[in-house]
């Protein structure tokens, strides 16, 4: 067993069945033993799906597949699956892989009865290894016999690769008419870093909404949740967001205020579960906010905000608990963006570390340091040249970081 992160929820969340929603997951021995490792999910007809992937240019085969079938026009009043695989992520394999991905989704689309075209797989593991399809598809009968509506903690434990907890997040809605409910799980532990998630999350609602609308709020919300988080500025090859609306709460379709409260829980649930990957970040300890003010622009402030999260020397300084400021000076003259030494300003939480160039008067290192023994830090620059800014969280470097990641294929 691994040691679960100590930045971990004390507790899985306790998930609202989504009605239209059905899950189940098996053990089918890809890598792993006496564990799951396979998820299934069948949803209802009329559901509207949503997403985004990683922008990787080596993306997995997976990806690409599920890219052309969210954009293909659905046909009306069919269902539709996710199937996920942990233990090896069917990316960079070839045509080898492009044939697992038929295999799978036409084996799932056959069970199920629906369309190939509405079947969305990922995989997640490791990269370069040919997947062993035939395991995952000698499985399928049995998941879909054990489909249910409560299943949603074991789908979120079989898409577990180097994770140390299940990710789980959930927010209720008062519609027009009744309730709506949202739900969502994640994967993703190392490889993490923006160009969209980095990771593997499934979200599911009872609302009923346009998938137009849908994809509009996974868009506007996706920046500063998925796309501000970073573990080990490593982007992934298999990335993928999925969101499922199955329409069957009693509420009316969302629109006007109910459409703001939504996109607003929808956004919250994103962000619950993209802190939960950050707090599960191979070998963390710390928990980092790094907060950028008063940039030029939006670019400025996100160019120094993932140039302090994602410095080595920044994140093994907070490991060891040492408030080494002149790092932060250090990544934020190496990121690009427009700064001035006499206008920049360092914070550790409420402590002024350094102004006007030069360390503050009333700091001193013993208050950076006894700041830096908590588990949650916030690092806070305001470069003084604008209104701009922006926000990134990340974990501190540890030995074990290097531990799982020199022994992860063995």
């Amino acid at each position: 067993m691994k040691p679960v992160s100590p930045l971990a929820p004390a507790v899985f969340p306790e998930l609202p069945v989504i009605a239209g929603a059905e899950f189940a997951a098996i053990g089918a021995g890809i890598k792993y033993r006496d564990r799951k490792d396979v998820m299934l999910v069948r949803l209802a007809p009329g559901t509207t799906l949503a997403g985004a992937f990683t922008r990787s240019s080596t993306r997995s085969a997976c990806v690409r597949d599920g890219q052309a079938k969210l954009v293909a026009k659905a046909p009306a009043g069919v269902g539709a699956a996710i199937l996920v695989n942990s233990g090896n992520s069917n990316a960079f394999t070839g045509k080898l892989g492009d044939d697992a991905v038929a295999a799978v989704t036409g084996g799932v689309a056959e069970v199920l009865g629906i369309p190939a075209g509405r079947v969305f797989s990922s995989s997640t593991g490791v990269i370069g290894e040919p997947l062993p399809h035939g395991k995952i598809t000698a499985v399928i009968p049995a998941l879909a016999s054990a489909l249910s509506e409560t299943g949603i903690h074991m789908a979120a434990e079989a898409i577990m690769t180097t994770d140390t907890f299940p990710k789980g997040a959930a927010a209720t809605v008062q519609g027009d008419g009744g309730l709506i409910q949202i739900a969502g799980i994640a994967k993703g532990s190392g490889m993490i870093a923006p160009d969209m998630a980095t990771m593997l999350v499934y979200i599911f609602t009872d609302a009923k909404i346009s998938q137009a609308n849908l994809q509009k709020m996974i868009d506007r919300n996706v920046g500063a949740t998925f796309n501000s988080i970073t573990v080990d500025s490593d982007t992934s090859t298999s990335d993928t967001l999925l969101v499922a609306a199955t329409g069957q709460s009693a509420a009316a379709e969302v629109k006007g205020t109910v459409a703001k409260a939504f996109e607003a829980a929808l956004a919250g649930v994103m962000h619950d579960l993209a802190l939960q990957v950050v707090r599960d970040g191979e070998g963390a300890t710390k928990l980092i906010e790094v907060r950028v003010t008063g940039a030029a622009s939006e670019e400025d402030a996100a160019k120094v905000a993932f140039s302090i999260a994602n410095s080595p020397l920044v994140k093994t300084a907070v490991a060891g608990e040492d408030p080494n400021w002149g790092r932060i000076v250090m990544a934020v003259g190496k990121s690009g963006a427009a700064a001035e030494r006499d206008k920049l300003t360092i914070r550790f939480g409420d402590i002024v570390v350094a102004e006007k160039g030069w360390r503050a008067e009333s700091y001193t290192e013993e208050a950076g340091a006894d700041y830096m023994k908590q588990s949650e830090l916030l690092i806070a620059v305001d470069l003084g040249l604008g209104k701009a800014k922006g926000t990134v969280w990340t974990c501190d470097l540890t030995n074990r970081y290097v531990e799982i990641n020199a022994d992860y294929r063995s």
